[in-house]
């Protein structure tokens, strides 16, 4: 775990004195969370075996790293213990707030599924997720990621309840779901998640999230917002300019597909394991409001729009709406649509080291006590990561020489 983290010049040394600083930073902001130690303790412990190598970090692994003779300890502070896991929520994003990104800082709305067997479990359902729409046995996760100019972390989390079934009470009370809590689509998760990073004063200019979020409610709260996005939409999803140059109406695909060849660029979307992300893209500016028109709180003009990404392999289309200030590039809302290659990223590393998809439990609060933690334990390692990488590798001593007689010199260890 420590070598993956070991890029640019830092040395073990280095590496382990980062995690130590960022751990104790971690558990004091959390500590306040914890009326006593009994339940404060194994909670750091929690965050202690995020370095870990073991493949799946349950209670049993979790204690058996903390030394425990049991796993007791390990799975009563997430289940029966008394705190707020939303708390724990708004201390990360709080976090986030406290350091000012750029002027281009993204926030990405992204989900993930996580599979399950039976029908006990809180949130489990027959539900489809991803790009490539599979419907199988899963819980799905909706999480907003903050995403500055390097590294991302994730600063809130909420779990979809299947609409089949919300309407039985006594499921809902079995899964321990407070009476508060009721069915919200994805899109109107994924407005509270921008509603709330902005009272946060989460630091960010753009949203992205993918087709599934939607483009009906995120869009019209973000416009009023004053924050550019580039939100996904399916292929069959109908655009139509409005005093634009272009003449445009009708379903993405089809649009996509009469575009002279002047229109596509290739561009980059950001750099992945076998090097930059080339795709062919296209967009088309449609219609160029004012921002009294609509009561954004930044002035000026702004463009509502398509954007195509095809692929270079096979061909196959990414449709989007793009809604930004008047006169920004298409290299910009690339690099926006782009974020979330790195959220996706992200999920794959939070599955397997601090171990977001390990929970033992099947209810609601102990589900939601399972996810928060693992925010700040993604937050240190990407803390990590990225100081290491900024750190400046240390050059080696020069070998000490050694003075013979008459004058002479060689170096130390190495005969004549």
């Amino acid at each position: 775990m420590v070598q993956n983290l070991m890029t640019g010049g830092a040395s073990i040394e280095d590496t382990l004195a980062l995690w130590a600083s960022s751990l104790r930073e971690a558990k004091r902001r959390s500590r306040p969370l914890f009326t006593q130690d009994r339940a404060a303790a194994p909670a750091g412990q929690f965050l202690d075996a995020v370095p870990g190598n073991e493949p799946r970090k349950t209670g049993w692994m979790r204690a058996e790293a903390a030394g425990d003779g049991g796993p007791w300890r390990q799975q009563a502070w997430p289940g029966r213990g008394r705190w707020d896991a939303g708390a724990l929520r708004d201390i990360v994003r709080g976090h986030a707030a406290e350091h000012p990104g750029d002027d281009g800082a993204i926030l990405v709305i992204d989900e993930t599924g996580f599979l399950r067997q039976g029908k006990a479990s809180c949130g489990v359902g027959r539900q489809c997720t991803g790009p490539a729409g599979r419907i199988s046995n899963r819980r799905i996760g909706v999480f907003a990621s903050c995403v500055p100019g390097k590294g991302h972390a994730f600063i809130d989390r909420a779990l979809c309840l299947p609409k089949a079934r919300t309407p039985d009470p006594d499921r809902l009370t079995a899964a321990d779901v407070p009476e508060i809590v009721a069915f919200a689509t994805r899109p109107r998760l994924a407005v509270g998640m921008v509603a709330g990073a902005i009272a946060a004063g989460v630091p960010f200019a753009w949203v992205a999230a993918g087709s599934v979020s939607g483009a009906g409610e995120p869009g019209a709260a973000l416009r009023r917002a004053g924050k550019g996005c580039v939100l996904g939409v399916n292929a069959n999803h109908w655009f139509g300019s409005w005093n634009a140059g272009i003449v445009v109406a009708g379903e993405a695909k089809d649009i996509a597909g009469a575009l002279p060849a002047g229109f596509w660029k290739r561009l980059p979307a950001g750099h992945g394991t076998k090097g930059e992300r080339l795709c062919d893209r296209a967009c088309c500016p449609l219609a160029d409001p004012d921002a009294a028109e609509f009561d954004a709180p930044v002035p000026g003009l702004w463009t509502r729009g398509m954007l195509i990404r095809r692929s270079l392999a096979d061909g196959e289309l990414a449709c989007f709406t793009p809604w930004c200030p008047g006169g920004t590039p298409i290299e910009t809302l690339v690099r926006v649509e782009g974020a979330r290659w790195r959220v996706g990223e992200g999920f794959g590393t939070a599955r397997n080291e601090p171990g977001l998809d390990h929970s033992e439990s099947r209810s609601w609060h102990g589900r939601h006590r399972h996810v928060s933690p693992v925010m700040p334990a993604c937050a240190v390692m990407t803390t990590v990561r990225y100081q290491a990488s900024a750190m400046t590798p240390k050059k080696p001593s020069p070998p000490s020489r050694q003075r013979l007689s008459g004058g002479r010199f060689r170096k130390s260890g190495v005969s004549h």
